[in-house]
Formats: C-alpha cells, structure tokens, sequence
C-alpha cells in the first residue's frame, strides 16, 4: 500500500518465522497485517487512523 511497506524480499525472509495457524479464524492477510502495523509504530497514529488498506482497525 505504501512505499514503506515491506519488499517481497524482505517478506520472503520474515514469513517463514512466523506462527502457523492451527485453528480459529482464517488470516486475514499476514502482509498486509504486518505492513499496517509498521505504519501505525512508524507514525505514532492512534489505532482508528490505520487506513482501510491494512485491514480493519480493530485488527491492526
């Protein structure tokens, strides 16, 4: 979404650290669950203002 979101290279090194789900409630996206969690640390923007494009607020 934005041109400070993670690379496909830098992706391909993160994903294979990451948890795999058992169960529970399908992923929405890791990516892009991430990348809008690094724009919130980066900013310092309260959670409500995370926009659209990295998921639901509530999520993020």
């Amino acid at each position: 979404m934005g041109r400070e979101d993670l690379s496909y290279g830098q992706w391909t090194l993160l994903e294979p650290l990451l948890p795999v789900a058992v169960s529970g409630r399908p992923a929405l996206g890791r990516r892009r669950l991430i990348d809008g969690m690094r724009w919130r640390v980066r900013t310092g923007a309260p959670r409500r203002d995370v926009p659209q494009g990295y998921g639901p607020w509530q999520t993020v």
